[in-house]
């Protein structure tokens, strides 16, 4: 018998499900089984307010420690709590198709969250969604919270809150089925966070050879360009992955489209830019506006993408998006 790939991942309801579908996809591609090894992260464990202890590797860090350490031999994360700086020796080698990008809002009534009464509580952790929250139900009060998928479902379903915000991907990987009721966040007007709907397959740069052709069968193209842009623009602002921004990146006939914001912590102020190029056999075309080149060049598209990210960055910064973010 094969032996065993083994795929580090987080202990939560959300990580094991998501690890999975990766586990179910690899097995079928390499022809080997493919066993989960839970390892615990700092996020896992501390439970102060992720604006508070940072969103800079608190839940990635002890599962590439444990990677380099040989524990385990690929990891899947969440693409958005993903750090944007490169690990020596570890390499991100898939990143399979993402699904649903969106947050939602969900409530035991279904009134739309920015019809919620004054006063009304609305639960989330994240700098960003509070932000948002602030501009779509200014009458609203947010309330500071930690906790898996369940327990948030649970503070909504008992009343202790009349509304949390959760990704749309993470109810749909773990199939959450509940009476309450969901109101799916628009990207226009509620961008969600570089990498949201997107999962990441790491791997050490060292690994075997016929491992990293398997996963490179996970690797889906667009996915692949979409999220390098956005974590592109968030690494040029220089900011962690919990800063009050938003990124999203979609390609669509040829033309890559994206949408990044920047607000203010109380969501009195944001700075934005749409910008639409086309692409060129996965390129950036010279007569666009971003900073990328043709395939003729012979060069990285991924590289291309990322100086195009940070061009979007650049701009955002130009306008003042520095004055609104937090520095880690």
């Amino acid at each position: 018998m094969s032996t065993a790939i083994r795929l580090g991942t987080r202990r939560s309801a959300l990580a094991q499900a998501q690890s999975g579908h990766v586990a179910a996809a690899l097995e079928k591609i390499s022809g080997r089984p493919v066993e989960l090894v839970p390892i615990v992260s700092e996020g896992d464990t501390n439970r102060a307010s992720l604006s508070e202890i940072g969103g800079q590797g608190v839940f990635a860090n002890r599962l590439r420690e444990a990677l380099a350490a040989g524990e385990c031999d690929i990891l899947v994360h969440s693409l958005k709590d993903l750090p944007t700086a490169e690990v020596e020796g570890i390499v991100i080698a898939a990143t399979p198709p993402r699904v649903d990008a969106r947050d939602v809002a969900i409530t035991r009534s279904g009134t739309p969250l920015h019809l919620l009464h004054r006063g009304a509580t609305v639960g989330t952790g994240a700098p960003r969604r509070v932000a948002q929250v602030r501009i779509r139900a200014p009458h609203a009060e947010v309330v500071d919270i930690r906790g898996n998928v369940d327990s948030r479902l649970e503070r909504v379903a008992s009343g202790q809150l009349d509304a949390v915000i959760l990704a749309a991907a993470g109810l749909s990987r773990l199939g959450a089925d509940n009476p309450l009721r969901r109101e799916e966040l628009g990207l226009t007007e509620w961008p969600t966070a570089p990498g949201q709907g997107a999962l990441a397959v790491e791997v050490r740069t060292d690994a075997p050879a016929a491992l990293r052709e398997s996963l490179a069968a996970l690797d889906d193209d667009a996915t692949r360009i979409a999220v390098t842009v956005e974590r592109a623009i968030l690494a040029g602002l220089d900011a962690g992955c919990q800063a009050p921004m938003a990124a999203h990146a979609v390609l669509s006939g040829g033309e890559l489209r994206v949408r990044a914001v920047v607000y203010a912590p109380d969501g009195g102020r944001r700075i934005g830019l749409d910008v639409t190029e086309s692409l060129n056999g996965g390129y950036i075309r010279r007569n666009g506006s971003g900073n990328g080149a043709d395939a003729a060049d012979g060069a990285d598209p991924m590289h291309a993408m990322r100086a195009f990210g940070m061009s979007v960055a650049h701009r955002l910064l130009e306008q003042g998006a520095a004055d609104l973010l937090p520095r880690e």
